[in-house]
């Protein structure tokens, strides 16, 4: 129950913070924070939960790594399930927090017609500057794959311990910094489902690639790593 409970923290943090900077704070016209202060903030969130709860749960707080990690036989499969229930249970209540908050701007409405509405990802017209679904799908999965190979790889026995969060923090911003005017980034299963529940329409029918992608780049990275990079001795 414990490692549960610190996915679920992990992940509500994640979704609250990257997903709420980038509704709360992105676009104050002068002192907004940007796409790049939405990338750090994303990282910023993966660092300091891997810091904080990392060694209860691992850290995963992503169901595309927590089947990645599988994979790469860093974790058991029995624990699968229940870790992505977890971490969508976090997120989406993560974006129902959000959603009350906002609510309370008179201003506020969702548009779902709208790319990037209420931090959801997308597509074609609901990309960020228009990429199409295949320019997404490729964005999507090769960044999860390279996600997964510097967490094994800042995991590893052989490696230095300490700072793997700091140097997984790192990707994740990275990969923030690359692929929001692609997909607005997900990478993270949990993180796209929770915002497109809350807008419906397009961004609710799209979702379904950034399910398949990241998780096909999780395993793939893992295999990779498993199978090419790591030491068995």
């Amino acid at each position: 129950m414990k490692k549960l409970l610190a996915e679920f923290f992990g992940t509500y943090w994640l979704v609250f913070g990257g997903c709420g900077s980038a509704l709360f704070a992105a676009g104050i016209p002068d002192l907004g924070i940007g796409f790049a202060g939405v990338a750090l903030a994303f990282g910023l969130t993966v660092l300091t939960m891997a810091y904080a709860v990392g060694h209860i749960s691992g850290g995963h707080f992503n169901p595309a790594v927590s089947i990645g990690l599988w994979v790469g036989g860093r974790f058991s499969g029995k624990e699968l399930l229940p870790y992505i229930v977890s971490q969508c249970i976090g997120a989406i209540l993560a974006a129902g927090t959000l959603y009350l908050i906002l609510s309370g701007n008179e201003n506020f409405a969702i548009d779902s017609n709208q790319a990037g509405a209420f931090a959801s990802n997308g597509f074609d017209s609901f990309s960020p500057q228009g990429y199409s679904m295949f320019s997404a799908f490729i964005a999507e999965f090769v960044l999860t794959l390279f996600f997964l190979l510097v967490i094994l790889g800042a995991t590893d026995k052989l490696a230095n311990g300490k700072f793997a969060g700091l140097a997984i923090g790192l990707a994740l911003t990275l990969i923030h910094l690359i692929s929001i005017p692609i997909t607005n980034t997900s990478v993270n299963p949990a993180r796209s489902l929770s915002q497109a529940l809350f807008v419906g329409g397009t961004p609710l029918s799209q979702v379904w690639l950034f399910w398949v992608a990241p998780i096909l780049g999780a395993i793939v990275g893992a295999a990779i790593y498993k199978n090419l990079l790591q030491k068995n001795k």
